[in-house]
Order: C-alpha cells, then sequence, then structure tokens
C-alpha cells in the first residue's frame, strides 16, 4: 500500500468492526478458497493517493481461479477478458474509436491515477457476493468519504447498484458523478452502453486542469 493511505487506513484498521472483519477473514483464507491472494487484497491502495483522479466502483472480486488480483474489472496478462470488461472496452472504442489495452489488466489505468476498487474486496471461490454483509461495505463507505473530503475535482464513476448506494457520500460540488447500469451482460444494455462516462470524464479532468486518462 502507498504511505499516503497510512493514515486513513491505520485508522480504519483499528476500529472494532475491522477487527471483526479481519477475525472473519483469518478463518476464511485458512479453510477455504478465497480470491483475491491476501497480498494483493489492498492492491487498489497502491495508487498513491495524491495522484488519484478517478475512482471507479465495482461489487466484489472475480471468484474464478485466476482472475482476481486486487484492482476492479481488471485481470491478469494471462487471464481471458471477462465480459464485463468486453462491454466496459466497447463503449471506450464507441467513444474513441479504440481502447489503449491490449489484455485485460488495467494496471496502466492505476498508473494513470484510476482508483480501481470494488465495494467488497474478497470473495469465496465461485460464490458471488459471498462476502458481503462482513464489513467490507462499511470500509469502502469511509474510503468514498475520505476521498470526498481529501481531495477535489475527481470523477467518481458507479455503475450499479452497490456502486450507486454510494453517492449520497461525494459532494457534488467538488466532483464529478457518473452513474450507470453496470457493464455486466445481464445489465449493460440498460444504460451502461452509451453513457460517454470515459469521455466525459476527460472532458472534466481537462476543465480542471488535469492531466486525462488514456483508456
Amino acid at each position: 500500500m502507498h504511505e499516503s493511505w497510512k493514515p486513513f487506513l491505520d485508522s480504519e484498521f483499528a476500529k472494532s468492526y475491522f477487527r471483526e472483519l479481519s477475525a472473519f477473514l483469518h478463518v476464511a483464507y485458512a479453510e477455504k478458497q478465497v480470491f483475491p491472494a491476501k497480498s494483493q487484497v489492498f492492491r487498489a491502495f497502491t495508487t498513491d493517493l495524491a495522484e488519484v483522479k478517478v475512482v471507479v466502483l465495482g461489487q466484489d472480486p472475480y471468484h474464478t481461479p485466476g482472475a482476481a488480483h486486487g484492482l476492479a474489472f481488471s485481470v491478469p496478462d494471462s487471464q481471458t477478458i471477462p465480459p464485463s470488461l468486453v462491454n466496459i472496452y466497447k463503449e471506450i472504442d464507441a467513444e474513441y474509436g479504440q481502447h489503449a489495452n491490449p489484455t485485460g489488466n488495467l494496471r496502466n489505468w492505476q498508473q494513470q491515477g484510476v482508483l480501481l476498487l470494488n465495494n467488497v474486496l474478497t470473495v469465496e471461490a465461485h460464490k458471488a457476493g459471498s462476502h458481503r454483509g462482513k464489513g467490507w461495505e462499511q470500509f469502502t463507505e469511509a474510503v468514498v468519504r475520505y476521498l470526498d473530503a481529501e481531495r477535489e475535482h475527481l470523477v467518481f464513476l458507479l455503475w450499479g447498484r452497490d456502486a450507486r448506494s454510494k453517492k449520497n457520500m461525494i459532494d457534488v460540488n467538488r466532483h464529478l458523478i457518473l452513474e450507470s447500469a453496470h457493464p455486466s451482460p445481464l445489465s449493460a444494455h440498460n444504460g451502461f452502453f452509451g453513457n460517454s462516462h470515459f469521455r466525459r470524464a476527460n472532458d472534466y479532468l481537462a476543465k480542471h486542469g488535469v492531466a486525462e486518462i488514456e483508456w
């Protein structure tokens, strides 16, 4: 984790809800197959807080072996691009003509200041949503509130019900909120396709003198 997050994370880790979450995870990792690997759970926080420009909120990690690696919607280079990310790339292609990534690894987005954060940071193998209600939602709510207070002119991309639940925690006078359906094949045609979020995000960044993201 980047040192810029240390004051915030130290504070959250000391709270009772997080101690309970940690106890649950200790047992889960010992007894079951859980993703991502322990060393990658907080990978989103290797992004320097001062460099964050865009916040992408996902749901929970991919629950198939080898896919989750700590960045929302992202997979390692060797993995097949998941359907939700295929749809994200389709929307970028519609807006810009092509997307920049040859694989499903979104590390280059992270390097440009995109915080790729899931609402829930762990999941049991083959059981989507299995770690909901264990404390992660309270943690990511705290992250969003912290970003809202500490930074200005961020773009929050809220895709799907879980992400949109964080909307009221963000000051619309200080940040841009872009929300739509989730890019999952089950919902992408209900408002994700055609949302122009990537171009609108870059337009907002440019307006405030911030370098645009190469999507």
